[in-house]
């Protein structure tokens, strides 16, 4: 496994997304994956699934101090008694005393940030939470974010067909992980010919070589869902190869703008 080291924190590169993943098939891929070799698990309380990936990851063995898990918090919670609420009946669901990271899902401009945040740097100072992040945050927003304390992750949609320099930039000006959703861009890369080239060069598929290319920046993760036990096992073969810088290059060429996840609700993007 590789890490990104960010904050004096430890994390895996690789996790496991579970968006859309309920009830046994949940409890299993979550048993599966930890059992493969992951140890960074990403769930949501509007997933619907928090119960089984705490499940699943009872069922697995693996000990808690050697997961990092993460939850988040519903745009639409995020005053303060809702942020102590939904982290309280998350902590029950997932049956753990504390989450590594608790997001906020998405921005609400109609509840201050500053209220939000100091909410979950709160749950920080009682043990609750590890670290405090946000989702969806453009680049100005997370700016924000920064001038009320330690903010440690940004997760945003990130694939070869998205640019996020604005919001790498950002990040990496506060040391923060960024940590990519839909990093398969929902499997459109599985049909570009760009990555199938360098795929074809490596003798990997278009999805490892997305992942290899997401990991090898700094400060980046990905957790890419797999609601098949083989693509969960081949989305972690991802360690025995790397990318030219010419490469690298290349695959962030395929830039051009696509977003698979823009709710009604969403920020001005950058």
């Amino acid at each position: 496994m590789t890490y990104q080291y960010v904050q004096g924190t430890r994390v895996p590169a690789l996790g496991f997304g579970t968006y859309k993943l309920t009830g046994a098939d949940c409890r299993q891929a979550v048993a599966h994956a930890l059992e493969l070799g992951y140890r960074h698990i990403d769930t949501a309380a509007i997933y619907g699934n928090e119960a089984e990936v705490g499940e699943g990851w009872r069922n697995s063995g693996v000990p808690r101090a050697d997961l990092f898990l993460t939850t988040k918090v519903w745009y639409e919670n995020l005053d303060r008694a809702g942020v102590w609420q939904s982290a309280a009946e998350s902590l029950r669901r997932l049956q753990t005393d504390y989450v590594d990271l608790l997001l906020i899902h998405w921005p609400n401009p109609r509840v201050p940030l500053e209220e939000t945040l100091h909410a979950l740097f709160a749950l920080r100072d009682a043990g609750q939470v590890r670290h405090v992040g946000v989702s969806n945050f453009p680049a100005a927003l997370l700016r924000e974010a920064c001038q009320y304390g330690p903010i440690f992750c940004n997760q945003v949609e990130y694939h070869p067909f998205l640019n996020q320099d604005n919001v790498l930039a950002e990040a990496r000006e506060h040391d923060l992980l960024l940590t990519a959703y839909s990093p398969l861009a929902r499997g459109r890369v599985g049909s570009d010919p760009v990555l199938q080239a360098v795929a074809d060069d490596h003798g990997k598929t278009p999805a490892q070589v997305t992942l290899r290319w997401l990991i090898e920046q700094p400060g980046v993760a990905a957790i890419p869902k797999a609601s098949s036990p083989a693509h969960r096992e081949a989305n972690l073969d991802v360690f025995d190869f790397s990318l030219s810088d010419e490469e690298m290059s290349l695959i962030a060429s395929r830039a051009c703008g696509l977003r698979t996840a823009n709710p009604p609700w969403a920020p001005a993007w950058d």
